[in-house]
C-alpha cells in the first residue's frame, strides 16, 4: 500500500491509501480515519462507508462531519471508492454508469465483468486489507448514502455474519424497479432479470426471515428528496421489513433533501446507533 495523504483530526488521523486490487484488477484508493484510541494499543471497531454516484472516498470524509464523533466513540471509519478506475477500465459517458457508479455488485456482462466486482471488493478484499494493516477489531458495521446505501444494505443482507449493524441515508431501496438500478443492472448483469433479483435490497430483506439473517438496521430519508418517489422507493424496503420481521428503523425527515447537508445533519445519530452494537459486550 502507498500512503498518499495524512491529516490529523480530532486527535486521530485521516489517511488515504492507494493499493493494487486483485479482485478489481486495477489500482484503488480508500480513506481511513483512525481515532485517538487506535494509538493506545487496543484494536478499535470499524464502520465501512459506501458513497453514492459520482463520489469517491473523499466526499464523506470531508463533508459529513463524522470524524469528531468517531474520535469521541473510538470508532475507525473506512471510506471506499465507488468503482474501479483507471486506464483500461470500462466507462460510460453517463454519470450513473461506469467509473464512479459501480453499484456495489459483481458484474457478469461484458465489458464490465473484467473489473466491476465491487461487492467482492468492499465486502471481502478491502476488509481483509484493513484487518492486516491497521489496529482494528473484528467488529464491523456498514453504512452508505444513495447508491452506497444500496450497497451497504446488500452487504448486510448477503453477509449478515460479517457485521453487527447497518445503516443508510437515502438508499436506492428497490433498484429492480428504479431507473438508476435498471440502467446499471442491464449493463452490468445483462438481460436475465433473475440475476437482477440477487442485487435488490428490498427483495433480499423480504426473504431474510430468520434471526441469523437479520441485523439492527437504520435508514434515514429526507422527505424533500427529489429522487424519493422514483429512484429511492423507501416504501418497498419498509414493506419488505414488515413482511420478514426485519428490525428496520425508518426515520423520515421533513424538509431534507439528498445532499450531504442531510447526511451531516444526522450522521451523529447513525454513528451512535452503530456504537450501541459495535461496543456491545
Amino acid at each position: 500500500m502507498e500512503n498518499i495523504s495524512s491529516n490529523k483530526a480530532f486527535g486521530g488521523w485521516h489517511k488515504q491509501y492507494r493499493h493494487d486490487s486483485a479482485v478489481l484488477g486495477c489500482s484503488m484508493r480508500f480513506a481511513i480515519y483512525l481515532p485517538p484510541q487506535a494509538a493506545q494499543g487496543a484494536p478499535v471497531p470499524v464502520l465501512y462507508w459506501l458513497s453514492g454516484l459520482t463520489c469517491s472516498d473523499e466526499n464523506f470524509m470531508q463533508k459529513a462531519g463524522a470524524l469528531r464523533v468517531a474520535a469521541e466513540l473510538g470508532m475507525a471509519i473506512v471510506a471506499a471508492d465507488t468503482s474501479p478506475r483507471g486506464e483500461g477500465v470500462a466507462d460510460d459517458d453517463g454519470y450513473d454508469l461506469g467509473q464512479g457508479a459501480g453499484f456495489y455488485l459483481n458484474a457478469t456482462a461484458a465489458p464490465w465483468m473484467r473489473h466491476y466486482r465491487m461487492y467482492d471488493y468492499v465486502s471481502q478484499e478491502l476488509p481483509a486489507l484493513i484487518a492486516a494493516h491497521f489496529p482494528v477489531s473484528g467488529r464491523r458495521a456498514i453504512a452508505g448514502h444513495s447508491m452506497g446505501g444500496h450497497g451497504a444494505l446488500l452487504c448486510a443482507l448477503k453477509r449478515p455474519h460479517d457485521y453487527v449493524s447497518v445503516s443508510a441515508f437515502s438508499p436506492i431501496c428497490h433498484p429492480l424497479n428504479a431507473p438508476w438500478g435498471q440502467k446499471a443492472f442491464a449493463a452490468y448483469l445483462g438481460d436475465d432479470k433473475q440475476q437482477w433479483r440477487q442485487w435488490d435490497a428490498s427483495l433480499l430483506m423480504a426473504a431474510a426471515t430468520q434471526p441469523a439473517q437479520q441485523l439492527p438496521a437504520r435508514v434515514d430519508i429526507g422527505l424533500d428528496d427529489s429522487f424519493l418517489a422514483v429512484q429511492l422507493q423507501p416504501q418497498a424496503l419498509a414493506q419488505a421489513a414488515e413482511a420478514s420481521g426485519y428490525p428496520l428503523q425508518l426515520h423520515q425527515h421533513p424538509g431534507y433533501d439528498h445532499s450531504y447537508y442531510f447526511v451531516a445533519s444526522f450522521i451523529e445519530d447513525q454513528l451512535r446507533f452503530h456504537a450501541q452494537h459495535l461496543f456491545a459486550a
